[in-house]
């Protein structure tokens, strides 16, 4: 399905320096990994439900709590830019917007 050649070619484009040996190793697994692809894709996956993950999994979150921070004056001084006791950020929309 895939010979050596073309695993050269890939290598260039990837800017991979591969010996003779690899290229033939790369070219045997490869190939062995576009077999299998080919077996899936034989398979009737019509009636299966396009899904994200093979297993369900939870997303595990905290709550969100608004916490006050005593030494502000310990966030500030490892800002890039400040005024006074703010943030300063570059502005990113005009006044007339």
């Amino acid at each position: 399905m895939i010979d050596r050649e073309q695993v050269h070619k890939v290598a260039h484009l990837a800017r991979l320096e591969l010996t003779d040996e690899e290229e033939t190793a790369f070219t045997t697994q490869l190939g062995s990994m576009l077999d299998y692809f080919e077996q899936l894709s034989e398979l009737d996956t019509s009636k299966v439900e396009p899904t994200t993950r093979a297993i369900e999994v939870p997303n595990v979150t905290r709550r969100d709590r608004l916490q006050p921070f005593a030494d502000r004056e310990a966030i500030l001084t490892g800002a890039p830019d400040r005024e006074e006791e703010f943030f300063k950020v570059p502005q990113i929309l005009s006044e007339t917007e």
